[in-house]
């Protein structure tokens, strides 16, 4: 697996309670724009509109040697599930305080673009707190040997 980018301040902000892998559709010279790790989610998040799933924010850099045709970086883009998953994902976001946050974009073994998606739910400032003491003191603990 070939991790393209990683949204690593998801774990900060949100409890995950479960992840779903999706296919992108993406145009032109967006996939070589992707092998030279030139994307960001960072700031993406995911919607379900019309029984159809889209990432929205998701950056892909222009690639520099195409010649034409190139799509715009932050346009939103389509994402491949079953329709039993979308249905899943569509009930569980109707819910207070759920939303689908993009946590990792990779190459599969086959050489295909996916997103992981996270079902989550946002965190309080005292739940961020206490994750920090929590990992400090496990790092305490470590240090110590025990």
């Amino acid at each position: 697996m070939n991790v393209i980018a990683e949204n690593r301040r998801a774990r900060h902000d949100y409890f995950i309670e479960d992840t779903l892998e999706a296919g992108i559709v993406l145009q032109g010279s967006e996939v070589k724009s992707l092998r030279d790790h030139q994307a960001s989610i960072t700031e993406a998040y995911c919607m379900i509109q019309n029984g159809e799933a889209y990432i929205v924010g998701m950056h892909i850099a222009a690639y520099r040697k195409a010649s034409f045709d190139v799509p715009e970086p932050g346009r939103r883009r389509k994402l491949l599930l079953h329709s039993h998953e979308l249905k899943k994902l569509y009930g569980k976001t109707q819910r207070r305080g759920y939303t689908l946050i993009p946590l990792k974009l990779y190459f599969s073994d086959r050489g295909i673009a996916k997103l992981l998606i996270g079902l989550c739910r946002g965190k309080q400032t005292i739940d961020k707190r206490d994750t920090l003491r929590r990992r400090d003191m496990e790092r305490e603990q470590r240090r110590m040997g025990v």
